[in-house]
């Protein structure tokens, strides 16, 4: 790994600088990708659309070909790598055939996975960090991501609370409190622990004890002796 060290003994990852050859095309996805990248590691503001065309290897003029701003290319980088996850949550909720435990779990696992092992999760600190400087780039996260993911969790907690399987809660609030632990897991992911290996939380752990936690929590009598079994 390419980085320096600090006085605490945590290697300081250094983005790795390449040189890319000028293409005359390049694929859409191909400009999202870097894209991707460098809003992560300089964050919204500091990415320039000329930063991104050479990452790609292309052009200015071509970029301009496919988006004709960086609002324009932020939209397109979340409709890639953050809108799918959620149009599957739809899916399975629209069957109506799932069990609700295993509806919510498999729901928030597939949130996990994406959010935590791919770099889209870094547009969660990038939001957090930028959102109030940018608010039509911040309106458009909170419609096309926050909006419709708490939503799916409200759904499936009422679906559970109907079918008998959880318990009577207050639903507005539970949508908070189940999304915030996965929330601060990939803000941590992508900040301290990517700057410092004695920070990074066991994933297969965390997990666990979060549905653990979580479902104990959530569950009837009933649901908690289904989820037992």
């Amino acid at each position: 790994m390419n980085g320096s060290s600090t006085a605490s003994g945590c290697a300081v990852e250094q983005p790795a600088r390449h040189k890319h050859l000028r293409r005359k095309e390049a694929r859409p996805s191909e400009l999202t990708a870097a894209a991707l990248a460098l809003f992560v590691e300089k964050g919204f503001a500091a990415t320039r659309l000329d930063d991104v065309a050479a990452l790609a290897g292309v052009s200015k003029g071509t970029l301009y070909l496919y988006f004709d701003s960086k609002e324009a290319l932020f939209k397109a980088v979340i409709r890639e790598g953050m809108v799918p996850v959620l149009e599957r949550g739809e899916a399975l909720l629209a069957s109506e055939t799932a069990e609700p435990v295993a509806l919510l779990r498999g729901m928030l696992l597939d949130w996990w996975e994406q959010l935590s092992k791919t770099p889209i999760g870094g547009v969660q600190k990038l939001m957090m960090a930028e959102a109030g400087n940018f608010p039509e780039v911040a309106q458009y996260y909170q419609e096309a991501v926050i909006d419709r993911g708490q939503a799916l969790v409200r759904t499936a907690l009422r679906r559970g609370v109907e079918a008998g399987a959880f318990r009577p809660m207050d639903v507005e609030m539970a949508v908070s409190v189940v999304i915030a632990p996965l929330l601060h897991e990939v803000l941590w992911r992508h900040s301290f622990a990517s700057r410092c290996a004695a920070s990074t939380l066991d994933g297969r752990r965390f997990l666990e004890c979060y549905f653990d936690l979580l479902l104990k929590g959530l569950c009837s009598s009933s649901g908690a002796r289904e989820e037992r079994s």
